[in-house]
């Protein structure tokens, strides 16, 4: 039945909390049957009892399985929820998260006066902060920069779900493509953890790409890249923000200033932690 199932699932996701650190046991297991069977969670809810077919038994216990081997459930599922978005979500493509949308909304206030501005979202994997921005500013031109091609088609298909004609993908490395004077707004949740940080085995992160994931020694080889290259792209005053680790916003701030940029500042996140860094072109 839909009841024992949920609780066998649940069972053997909360039996693994090594290998699944951050999962949610009955969350996961009523969207893993959901796939499996087509319900929604509403019908999950509703009806514990109901008998289901020994097909669909089979695929959750599949799908269980892959979870159980620490791939990440926005895999799994295809899609992950971002702003007020579901985003097509792949291997090879980093996961969003809700902490960066932080940096969505530090980039609309700053926007905040202007309904034409253009901006490049460096590094822009499925396309989760472009897609949030060109949601909420539609006039807004949003360049989409990834050196990955397959980034790059999964942010172009949900581009066009969403129908957001605005966006445009860009294939290169941060700003290399980009012309001078050419931006009015930099944004990038660029690789920040260091190579060979003991976190980048564990969790959904063993799965992800480790490109879109460390960066140097010290985190930080691609905010350096990027920061050398802002004050280039940049309009007189035009900024640049940055989603960054929580123990780095004093290194970041000091690679902003080494880059010519101007006022640098830190936000902070919902827990309290240095989040995104941001300064402008004088």
């Amino acid at each position: 039945t839909i009841g024992a199932l949920l609780a066998e699932a649940a069972a053997a996701i909360a039996a693994d909390p090594l290998g699944l650190p951050d999962a949610s046991p009955r969350l996961e297991a009523e969207v893993l049957l959901g796939m499996a069977t087509g319900l929604t969670r509403a019908t999950l809810f509703a009806w514990p009892e109901r008998a289901v077919p020994p097909e669909a038994v089979a695929r959750l216990r599949a799908l269980v399985a892959r979870r159980l081997a620490g791939e990440p459930l926005a895999y799994i599922r295809g899609f992950q929820p971002f702003w007020d978005l579901e985003l097509e979500v792949a291997p090879g493509v980093l996961i969003p998260r809700p902490e960066t949308e932080l940096l969505v909304q530090t980039a609309l206030e700053l926007g905040k006066d202007r309904d034409d501005l253009r901006v490049a979202d460096l590094g822009t994997g499925s396309g989760a902060i472009a897609a949030a921005l060109a949601r909420e500013r539609p006039g807004w031109e949003l360049l989409a920069v990834d050196r990955s091609a397959a980034a790059l088609a999964v942010a172009r298909r949900n581009f066009h779900r969403l129908g957001l004609a605005r966006c445009h993908v860009v294939r290169g490395d941060w700003l290399a493509p980009v012309a001078d004077a050419g931006l009015d707004l930099i944004l990038a949740n660029p690789p920040y953890v260091a190579e060979g940080d003991v976190h980048l085995m564990r969790g959904d992160l063993r799965f992800e790409p480790p490109s879109a994931l460390a960066s140097g020694r010290d985190g930080l080889d691609a905010i350096r890249a990027i920061a050398r290259e802002a004050r280039r792209c940049l309009v007189p005053g035009g900024w640049l923000a940055l989603e960054h680790g929580w123990d780095q916003g004093d290194a970041v701030r000091a690679i902003l200033a080494e880059g010519g940029l101007v006022d640098p500042s830190t936000r902070r996140d919902l827990a309290g932690l240095d989040r995104v860094t941001r300064a402008r072109a004088s």
